[in-house]
């Protein structure tokens, strides 16, 4: 687990007889990404304390939904620079000057590699082979007896040059971020002697050297490399790829039957009698380091996703090539399955439930699948009954990745289509397009052509191709597939709950349909008693 792969710790104290620091600190793990940060309010500015809390809380939430496309430098730039303007703007409009200002120093690791950045004075220190050094730059005057004073801050003015930083991490490393009041209280052999116990310890160590008495807030984030993240050692691994296979060949006694798709990377393979599949990375992935990475994630997501959604699989420990197996299902996919006749109003019903639960599956670990379609869905026959299995560990990408389209053009929410990020909502418009096709054999909005444009029309109800379909689970399918994503089902709970509860479901009408067309039956009789009382009317008239 990536917990395993760091011990963090955070910690902080105000100055002397102060209830509230205007520094604030945090320090997340998510996934294999671990994000420290430190900001120390400038405290000479009325709203110092605000902005180290704003820009805390605004760069954990943004390295949380990052687009995946982006690097970890690029994403850097882009936040810090973004808080500040915020910030600098909001000091203008507010007090008339610049009033929002904090430093900021800033640390993300992923796999063994250190990415870093700092504004303004608090350090930040590596911890190695006995030897603390700061590898941070302090933004502070040259000025002889004006080292106290910044020259650099975020929301100090409309544009910010942060120092970055990168560089590689080793297991048993220590890194310290910290507000400068630490470094006025203690040396750097005070410091090593408390990094192992956590930032508590070196705080509270600096506070009992001055009596509880504090000159300046103090604050402290820890993070300690104790491991090596299993992603990473997957790909340190020193293994050729191979670059051409053949039918018949053998590889640690698995022999090559026959590709399974066109690129020849993916192969039906047989060991003592059983079949499984083995997949390879692309000849590219030997010289380009993203490719190899994309792999090695999609490998490492396969090993892990150990649940009955999905195929098993595996990375055998004594390969000699690269590669990745896995169970192969002897099944048609859900597309094969209906080309002739739609899938059965239960098994659809069914078909549903199984690509929420495995969606919620994912999203456990903050994975969406990408690329949910009939194609990638295998139907097996299980003791009398239909079980799917959702394949394809390749499309599996982050939630909130902004992809560039990624996943198949028909079944892409419009959104996508603007560049929004991958989410919930948009995977719930893929379920709900390939629902539609299951029972309809048709696309909601037509097969869409990759790098088309598409114009979202008006869909025909289910019910207009398939007169099994009940009303309830129309409306359900429906609200799926919205072109609005206000009218669409927001998370997988709500559309699972109504997939439960069929007697819950509420009709859907299409936007901006008339109130004859939503209620025709209620029309005529409101019709019927208005023509009733208009009649009786005109006869009481007549007789007098």
């Amino acid at each position: 687990m990536a917990d395993e792969l760091f011990k963090v710790s955070s910690f902080g104290l105000a100055k002397g007889k102060e209830l509230v620091s205007e520094d604030f600190s945090a320090v997340r793990v998510i996934d294999d990404l671990c994000v420290g940060i430190v900001c120390d309010g400038v405290g000479s500015a009325e709203a110092g304390g605000r902005a180290a809390r704003r820009v805390v809380n605004y760069l954990m939430n943004n390295f949380k939904r990052r687009p995946r496309s982006w690097s970890i430098e690029k994403s850097l730039h882009r936040f810090i620079a973004g808080i500040n303007a915020i910030l600098y703007r909001e000091g203008i409009e507010e007090y008339e000057r610049p009033e929002y200002v904090t430093t900021l120093s800033i640390v993300v690791i992923d796999g063994n590699r250190l990415y870093g950045a700092n504004v303004g004075d608090s350090p930040i220190f590596l911890y190695r082979n006995s030897h603390l050094q700061e590898i941070s730059f302090a933004h502070v005057s040259d000025e002889p007896g004006m080292a106290h004073v910044i020259t650099q801050a975020i929301g100090l003015s409309e544009t910010v040059d942060p120092y970055l930083f990168e560089n590689n991490l080793e297991t048993g490393d220590i890194l310290l971020l910290a507000s400068d009041g630490l470094e006025k209280v203690l040396t750097p052999l005070e410091i090593e002697a408390k990094l192992k116990f956590g930032a508590a310890s070196i705080v509270k160590n600096a506070s009992r050297k001055v009596g509880d008495d504090l000159p300046d807030d103090t604050t402290a984030v820890v993070i300690e490399i104790v491991g090596e993240s299993r992603r990473q050692s997957l790909k340190n691994i020193d293994l050729p790829i191979p670059v051409r296979l053949e039918k018949e060949q053998e590889i640690d006694g698995y022999r090559l039957v026959g590709p399974l798709i066109r690129n020849e990377r993916t192969w039906l393979a047989e060991k003592k009698g059983v079949r499984y599949v083995l997949k390879f990375p692309p000849v590219e992935a030997a010289e380009d380091e993203q490719q190899l990475d994309l792999f090695v994630r999609e490998a490492w997501n396969a090993s892990r996703l150990k649940a009955g959604f999905f195929p098993k699989a595996v990375i055998s420990r004594n390969r000699t090539v690269r590669y990745y197996v896995m169970e192969y299902l002897e099944g048609p996919s859900l597309k094969e399955l209906t080309e002739k006749k739609p899938l059965p109003v239960e098994d659809a019903i069914q078909l549903g439930k199984f690509l929420l639960h495995a969606c919620q599956f994912l999203l456990k670990f903050d994975l969406v699948h990408g690329d949910i379609k009939p194609e990638n869905i295998v139907v097996l026959e299980r003791h009398g009954k239909r079980v799917f299995k959702l394949v394809d560990f390749g499309s599996i990408v982050e939630i909130f990745s902004i992809a560039s389209r990624a996943g198949t053009p028909s079944y892409l929410a419009p959104e996508r289509f603007a560049g929004e990020p991958i989410n919930e909502q948009t995977e719930i418009f893929a379920i709900g397009v390939t629902l539609y096709e299951a029972l309809s054999g048709k696309f909601p909005y037509g097969e869409i052509e990759p790098f088309q444009n598409p114009v979202f029309k008006t869909p025909k109800p289910v019910r207009i191709y398939n007169k099994t379909v009940p009303a309830w689970f129309e409306a359900v399918v429906m609200r799926a597939i919205e072109r609005d994503k206000i009218r669409r089902y927001e998370v997988y709970s709500e559309m699972e709950y109504e997939l439960t509860h069929p007697e819950k479901v509420k009709p859907y009408y299409p936007e901006n349909i008339s109130l004859f067309e939503r209620e025709p039956v209620k029309i005529y009789r409101a019709l019927f008693v208005v023509s009733t009382l208009l009649n009786l009317l005109l006869a009481t008239l007549l007789l007098r």
